[in-house]
C-alpha cells in the first residue's frame, strides 16, 4: 500500500503522515516525485485497512493498494525511474553505462592491461570476479582476497569504480571495503540471506536474474534489498535457461520493457553470459541498448584464448574498442548518450 501526497505538502505534513504510520507498526519508505512525493508501507498486507482512514488528512491525496506482490520495487510505489551515482558515474539515466573487464582476475599485469583500455575505449566502470561460483569444484575458483586488492589497485590506478561478486554472507564486509558495487550472481539471486545482508551494507548492489528465475520472482529478489534500507540497486539480465543449445543461454532481451513498465529500477543487460560466444555479444549489445537497457556488462580479457574462465565469450580490448564505437551512434538515436 502506498500513500500519495498532494502536490505542496510540506515536510511537517510528511513526517506527520509517516509517524501516524509508523504508531501503527508499520515500516515508511519515502519516494520524492518531481510533483508528488510517495510513503511507501512495509508491513502485514491483512492489517493495512485501518491505513486507509488517513485518505482523511488534508495533505494525503489518495491511499492505494499496491497489487503486485514486490512493493518498494512497484513503479506505483515510486513512478519515477530511480538514479543514483556510483563514484561520479551515474546510473538509470540519459547516460548508458558500461561496466567492462575481465570474467576473473587471474593476474595484476592482466588486470591492468585490461582496465587501461577498458577505459580508453570508453568504460565507466571495471568488472572482474575475485570470488568465482562454478559449476565444477575442480574449475578455477578465483584469486580471493588477493583479487580484491588487484581492483582497488586497477580502481586507484584508473579511476574507474569497481563492481564484483559476493558470494557468502559472511564476505560481504571484506568485497565492501574493495568494491564500489555488490555483484549478486544469478545462482544466489535467492540466496535470501545474502540478500539481507548487502542491503544492510549500503553499497549499490548488482541483482543478476538467476537461470531460472521469472521476473516476478527476480523482482521479489530485489525487494529483500530495498526492504533493508538500501535503493540502490541495479537488475542485469543475463540469460535464461531454455531448450535452445546453439548459445550458453537465451539472453531474455523481452525483460526489459516488461521490468521498465514494472519497476523503477535500473536494468543493464550482459550480452557475454547471454550468448556464451564473443561472436554474438557485439550484436546482443546493440539490441539490448534499443529494447531500453541502461547499460551493458560485458567480459573483455587480453588473451580469451589463455583465460581461466569463460574466454570463449570474452571480447579482446580492440573488439571492445570497435564495439564501443558503433553504440555511440546507436545511442544518440536513442536520444541518450555514452
Amino acid at each position: 500500500m502506498i500513500i500519495v501526497l498532494k502536490p505542496g505538502a510540506t515536510e511537517a505534513d510528511i513526517e506527520e503522515v509517516s509517524r501516524r504510520v509508523r504508531d501503527f507498526g508499520f515500516k515508511t519508505h519515502l519516494s520524492r516525485g518531481e510533483v508528488r512525493t510517495i510513503i511507501g508501507i512495509i508491513g502485514d498486507d491483512r492489517a493495512k485497512e485501518q491505513l486507509l482512514a488517513l485518505q482523511s488528512l488534508a495533505c494525503v491525496e489518495s491511499v492505494v493498494r499496491i497489487l503486485q506482490p514486490f512493493k518498494l520495487a512497484s513503479r506505483e510505489a515510486h513512478p519515477d525511474n530511480t538514479q543514483f551515482t556510483v563514484n561520479g558515474v551515474p546510473i538509470g539515466g540519459k547516460q548508458i553505462v558500461v561496466m567492462a573487464g575481465p570474467c576473473s582476475v587471474e593476474s595484476r599485469e592482466q588486470l591492468m592491461e585490461v582496465a587501461t583500455k577498458a577505459k580508453a575505449a570508453g568504460a565507466s566502470i571495471l568488472r572482474g570476479g575475485a570470488f568465482k561460483p562454478r559449476t565444477s569444484p575442480y574449475a578455477f575458483q578465483g584469486l580471493e582476497e588477493e583479487g580484491l586488492r588487484l581492483l582497488a589497485e586497477a580502481r586507484k590506478a584508473t579511476g574507474l569504480p569497481v563492481v564484483t561478486e559476493v558470494m557468502e554472507p559472511d564476505k560481504v564486509d571484506v568485497v565492501a571495503e574493495h568494491a564500489d558495487i555488490l555483484q549478486i550472481g544469478a545462482r544466489n539471486v535467492q540466496n535470501f540471506s545474502l540478500l539481507k545482508r548487502v542491503a544492510e551494507c549500503g553499497k549499490p548492489v548488482l541483482l543478476k536474474r538467476g537461470m531460472s528465475t521469472s521476473i516476478q520472482e527476480w523482482l521479489l529478489s530485489a525487494e529483500y534489498i530495498l526492504a533493508g534500507g538500501n535503493p540502490r540497486v541495479i537488475l542485469c539480465e543475463r540469460g535464461i535457461r531454455t531448450f535452445e543449445t546453439a548459445t550458453r543461454f537465451t539472453l531474455d532481451l523481452n525483460a526489459v520493457p516488461v521490468v521498465k513498465k514494472l519497476s523503477h529500477l535500473p536494468i543493464v543487460v550482459d550480452p557475454s553470459h547471454g550468448t556464451g560466444s564473443w561472436e554474438y555479444v557485439a550484436a546482443m549489445a546493440r539490441a539490448g541498448l534499443a529494447a531500453g537497457a541502461d547499460g551493458l556488462l560485458i567480459e573483455v580479457h587480453g588473451k580469451p584464448e589463455e583465460a581461466l574462465s569463460d574466454g570463449q565469450q570474452s571480447l579482446k580490448p580492440d573488439k571492445f574498442r570497435h564495439l564501443m564505437e558503433e553504440l555511440r551512434p546507436l545511442a544518440q538515436v536513442l536520444g541518450r548518450s555514452l
